[in-house]
């Protein structure tokens, strides 16, 4: 079986962060992606599997010639540079688009294209920074705390970007014209807000931290600490699965009371805290396992691939002492067998440029004059 994806090339200028997983996604899917790599060293991550890697400096002339060149055989090409590099160093939209207009163009910043702050430097905390997604996360009374970076590179980068360079495929497909894709992370991670706004309208949430239905505030969602200094996640915001919870923790819900009155709040929390202090996170997790309740052990980053659901899913695979994340979304009948070797810059230069028309002594000529690098 090929991925959904089979047949499609997409040239991939990289970086780090958003650009170079939104590649990793679509190799996963099955599209031939050539990774350009800069010369220079290049960090090896999960997100370089599945890909060939050509080196080139496209601060040349010649080097922006070649990134033109595969162009002409893409079906999208995706960048991660700062508004105007890519214009300045000749392989802007406009350069790539006049060779084939039906290239997909796909652009991955933090800011944006326009605006006042397009060319201005930042990284995945100043982003969600100024989208209201920082500031609610955190106990109330400290400074909010980075969700990591999933959030902004890869939730409102990553997801938005092969969202739109997928979409726009599609319309190339019918239309034979090709678009520009601006994902920009501010625009990404406002569009997941819309349920903050949405229970605002409703009179529903509020700017306060730890004062709303998802951000720890309430008695029924939010982690408590066990016995072995684990934690055990509690979500059963739903009456039925609220109910359960107390019946297998042993709770008189009478004693307990309601689940959604504010004053009984503070005391239901001291109460949880306490119970769930009596055993450690995998008793309780035995205790929960397979049911409604909502409750769920949470687990380290190296805990995560020996847990039942995430076996039986190939969530995560270890593959050459590296564990990769497995392939999302799933498919039923597209779906190939995952390439989970990681490129190696440079590795198939040689082979990128034959396809691509140049000749072995012109191959070779560049290789001498470091305009490009070619390993193996």
């Amino acid at each position: 079986m090929s991925g959904p994806l089979d047949g499609f090339r997409i040239i991939e200028l990289s970086g780090i962060g958003p650009g170079p997983y939104a590649g990793q996604i679509f190799a996963d899917m099955g599209a031939d992606v050539i990774a350009v790599h800069r010369p220079g060293f290049v960090l090896p991550s999960v997100n370089e599997r599945g890909k060939r890697s050509i080196v080139v400096d496209i601060r040349t002339a010649e080097g922006a010639e070649i990134v033109r060149e595969l162009c002409t055989s893409a079906d999208a090409l995706i960048e991660g540079l700062r508004p105007g590099v890519t214009e300045r160093l000749g392989v802007g939209p406009e350069d790539c688009q006049a060779l084939n207009p039906k290239l997909v163009y796909g652009r991955m910043t933090g800011w944006g294209q326009t605006g006042p702050w397009a060319r201005m430097a930042g990284h995945d905390i100043n982003y969600i920074s100024i989208t209201g997604a920082l500031e609610a996360v955190g106990r109330k009374g400290e400074a909010p705390f980075p969700p990591l970076n999933l959030v902004g590179d890869y939730g409102g980068g990553t997801m938005f970007l092969a969202a739109g360079v997928l979409a726009a495929l599609l319309k190339a497909q019918k239309s034979g014209k090709g678009d520009i894709v601006d994902a920009a992370i501010i625009d990404g991670t406002s569009s997941m807000m819309g349920i903050v706004y949405s229970l605002h309208a409703l009179g529903q949430w509020c700017e306060d931290r730890q004062s709303n239905l998802l951000d720890g505030a309430m008695p029924y969602y939010r982690c408590y600490e066990t016995q072995d200094k684990k934690y055990m996640a509690v979500g059963c915001i739903e009456p039925q699965f609220f109910a359960l919870m107390l019946e297998l923790l042993e709770i008189d819900p009478d004693e307990f009371g309601a689940q959604n009155n504010p004053k009984l709040w503070p005391a239901q929390h001291q109460t949880l805290e306490t119970l769930f202090k009596t055993k450690t996170r995998d008793e309780w997790a035995n205790i929960f396992n397979g049911t409604d309740a909502c409750v769920t052990p949470v687990l380290t980053y190296l805990e995560a691939p020996q847990h039942p659901q995430n076996k039986a899913r190939g969530g995560l695979q270890e593959h050459q002492g590296r564990i990769h994340p497995g392939p999302a979304p799933q498919f039923s009948h597209a779906q190939q067998e995952i390439d989970y070797d990681l490129a190696i810059p440079g590795g198939d230069t040689r082979d990128v440029l034959s396809e691509a028309g140049l000749s072995a002594e012109k191959i070779e000529a560049l290789i001498s004059d470091k305009i490009v690098v070619a390993r193996g």
